[in-house]
């Protein structure tokens, strides 16, 4: 009984201490994808995302910082398509967005370091671009069509017509030409001609002002944002501060590098639904227990990418050919960057867990207490709408 209360309260305490490493990164990046959210428009994503190699690198690079998760993605990229994004564009927005953005790099470099922290933004965007023109190798003819409306055999409600009415009332060979009336038709029209008004919209400077603005981004990332990330962030922790408790660091060491390792954690990560901010806690504690830091690469990579929802969503708009070619880009690249972070690591000689006890000594501990107490206020819903 007592050794289990000692374990028992050694987790918890490794439970507070990883939520107080955690949670002021998270907090700004919370601040500033909520800020993006609100200031970015979404129309700007389909003006630049059409055919060509170009359209892959800016999908990729418009993807990676958006703050959404391997769920939000989902909607963005199928509107995407629809608004004339092509194949390979999609694709590569829909590796780049959830495997990286402003508040998974800020939890990344609290929980694992510096390295990582620029590493998974650099392997996640090029995995992106890899992906995006391997998709592109599929030919039209095997690539779906997107769903949209054919507004040429659509009938409307009120199609005006207009016909030529030619007076003949003085109707004479010494008349000049009969005058000709148009006379404008419509189904929804009363007796009287129709004619359309066009009325002038009032400037919205309301919605459009800055102060607006932000305060509907900070909205939307200390409730929505939130709420999507909030359930896999707190297991993701959870498993952290029990993993290093638990478990010896050499348990996992004989299966934690290597390609077997990396095939096991791909196959593991293909049918999760986590975000890159959730999957960051439950990394550190892989590479706690053992693993090598290119193993849990592929867990950050591979579990956002690739879920149920999304394989089904590629499979509806693009058709199989592309779905294959997602998933194969997705693992040769993973697998490929992790690879050469674990080698760049060992021959520089590169201690991540050293980085990972250190890299978040720079701020105080109620400071992340304080941040910790904010985000629990933010995820319960009862308690949040009394204040916003």
């Amino acid at each position: 009984m007592v050794v289990f209360m000692e374990q028992l309260n050694s987790l918890l305490n490794n439970l507070i201490i990883l939520s107080a490493e955690a949670s002021p990164w998270l907090l700004l990046g919370l601040l500033i994808a909520g800020l993006m959210k609100a200031w970015v428009p979404t129309k700007i994503l389909s003006t630049h995302l059409g055919k060509g190699k170009l359209a892959i690198v800016k999908a990729a690079f418009i993807g990676a910082p958006l703050p959404l998760c391997s769920c939000g993605v989902i909607p963005v990229a199928t509107e995407l398509r629809r608004s004339g994004a092509s194949a390979p564009a999609t694709a590569s927005f829909l590796v780049a967005t959830p495997e990286t953005g402003i508040d998974s790099v800020s939890v990344s470099y609290a929980l694992l370091g510096p390295i990582f922290a620029i590493y998974r933004p650099f392997a996640a965007i090029m995995s992106a671009i890899l992906t995006g023109l391997l998709v592109a190798t599929v030919k039209d003819d095997y690539i779906k069509s997107p769903i949209t409306e054919l507004e040429t055999n659509t009938p409307s409600c009120c199609p005006s017509k207009t016909e030529n009415k030619v007076n003949t009332t003085n109707s004479s060979c010494c008349n000049e030409e009969a005058a000709v009336e148009p006379v404008v038709k419509s189904c929804c029209a009363t007796g009287t001609s129709a004619v359309k008004h066009k009325t002038p919209i009032a400037p919205k400077h309301s919605l459009d002002s800055f102060i607006n603005k932000t305060k509907s981004g900070v909205y939307y990332a200390s409730t929505k944002l939130i709420d999507d990330i909030i359930i896999w962030l707190a297991i993701g922790l959870i498993f952290a501060a029990i993993v290093r408790t638990f478990l010896p660091e050499e348990f996992l060491l004989s299966y934690g590098s290597g390609l077997p390792a990396m095939l096991i954690m791909i196959a593991i990560s293909i049918p999760m639904y986590i975000c890159a901010t959730a999957s960051t806690p439950i990394a550190a504690g892989f590479i706690l227990a053992g693993l090598s830091p290119g193993t849990a690469l592929v867990f950050m990579m591979a579990g956002p990418a690739t879920n149920i929802s999304t394989l089904g969503v590629i499979k509806n708009e693009m058709g199989g050919a592309v779905l294959i070619r997602y998933l194969l880009g997705v693992s040769l690249s993973t697998i490929g960057f992790a690879t050469l972070l674990d080698f760049s690591l060992n021959y520089f000689a590169i201690n991540i867990t050293d980085q990972m006890s250190h890299s978040h000594e720079m701020l105080p501990q109620w400071f992340g207490l304080t941040c910790a107490g904010l985000i629990t206020f933010l995820a319960i819903k009862p308690i949040r709408k009394l204040v916003l």
